[in-house]
């Protein structure tokens, strides 16, 4: 998303500009030829990368040999810093400029990796306010760019239109279900979302946005299927004395009122609530005024292992910059679909949590947008990128 809407806004500044890289079909939309596709890379969690090194060493070994071939005047590397900081390096080597944009959340984790930017990166564009000064301490030339999403609108679809689209009920309440855009993210999170959805019972429809990065069979199969997963079978009993827990198999019913959908936007606006795992969608959902419950869940020796370096009060993007709980999170262990139920019950109805969950996401909002920014996030993203790629052409000519 943030790529697409960034070449878009390039190109209104100059239409001769062409694009290589890494990404999705928007990116391929916008115009940009992909030479690597970003659903090869899309895996999340310290043990999970381990597991696919060999493949991603290999695509981004074709991706460096494709920017040898082709001498770029200048690299863009957007969000995941694990293969992009490898990317901004191997393309400083070469002489070529290198802009970061959507800069890798160091000021929450691993914060000694912020010498990685300032060696290997001309240019960070920030899309979160507190980060420019992080940064900028640190010695990286940074500058807030506001956040691409901050302007989004509502959809024009109705609500009405919507549910004759989609085959929902539009009499009845409906909940947001974004388990995450990886396939490991939703193998993990969506269980327990499912799992929620049967406690929240009949009165309520689900509406299950698919990531462009994920396979939408593979989401229906984990949708239907019965065995080993929280939807099916959730904790109703505990022995208090012996500390054991018993499970039996819930009935399907609840799967029939989960509706996959393919753009996250209109299921956000149209639901009452959301159960989002954390990541860009829980901006999304800010910025729809949609309150949530966030979650996560990642595997025992991811948590523990990177639980030691995170360094913020809060998972949620919401509350890192509200500065404050404006919706509840729900991480690891206490991500149970009796939890979650239980959250969600107190936004539902119209009443003081949901009013003050909702003006807390307009918080948000004004923040996301800075003060004194009048262009879109990407708009004024695309100005700084051209400066740069100006500068390193007229050097590259007068050289």
């Amino acid at each position: 998303m943030y790529g697409a809407q960034l070449i878009s806004a390039l190109r209104q500044l100059d239409p001769s500009l062409e694009f290589f890289g890494v990404g999705g079909d928007q990116m391929r939309a916008a115009g940009c030829e992909i030479v690597v596709d970003a659903k090869n890379l899309s895996v999340v969690g310290i043990t999970e990368i381990l597991s696919h090194l060999p493949k991603i060493w290999k695509l981004f070994h074709h991706l460096i040999a494709e920017s040898d071939k082709r001498k770029p005047d200048l690299a863009i590397v957007i969000d995941p810093p694990a293969f992009n900081w490898r990317v901004a390096r191997q393309i400083k080597k070469r002489g070529v400029p290198v802009c970061y944009y959507v800069c890798p959340q160091f000021w929450a984790w691993r914060q000694g990796r912020v010498r990685l930017l300032r060696k290997y990166v001309d240019k960070a564009l920030v899309i979160f306010p507190f980060e420019e000064k992080f940064y900028r301490d640190r010695g990286v030339d940074a500058e807030f760019v506001g956040h691409p999403l901050a302007e989004l609108s509502r959809p024009a679809i109705s609500r009405e239109e919507y549910a004759a689209h989609h085959g929902l009920d539009p009499l009845k309440l409906w909940i947001a279900l974004m388990p995450g855009s990886r396939i490991k993210e939703v193998r993990m999170n969506l269980p327990g979302m499912l799992g929620s959805a049967q406690f929240l019972g009949p009165e309520y429809e689900f509406v299950l946005p698919v990531a462009a990065t994920l396979d939408r069979n593979f989401v229906k199969q984990l949708v239907r299927c019965r065995e080993g997963t929280a939807f099916s079978r959730a904790v109703i009993d505990q022995d208090k004395t012996g500390g054991t827990t018993e499970i039996r198999a819930l009935p399907n019913i609840a799967r029939d009122r989960v509706h996959l959908v393919s753009e996250t936007l209109p299921a956000l606006a149209h639901s009452r609530a959301g159960i989002i795992a954390s990541g860009t969608a829980t901006v999304e959902a800010a910025m729809m005024e949609t309150p949530f419950v966030m979650v996560y869940r990642v595997s025992a020796l991811t948590y523990l292992l990177g639980r030691s370096t995170v360094k913020v009060p809060y998972f949620a993007m919401v509350n890192l910059i509200a500065g404050r709980e404006v919706v509840p999170e729900l991480v690891q262990q206490d991500f149970t679909p009796e939890r979650v139920a239980a959250e969600v019950a107190k936004i539902v109805p119209e009443g003081e949590a949901r009013e003050t969950m909702i003006e807390g996401l307009r918080t948000v909002r004004r923040h996301l947008r800075g003060e004194g920014k009048n262009a879109h996030g990407a708009d004024q993203a695309a100005g700084a990128i051209m400066e740069l790629f100006r500068a390193a052409v007229r050097e590259s000519s007068s050289g």
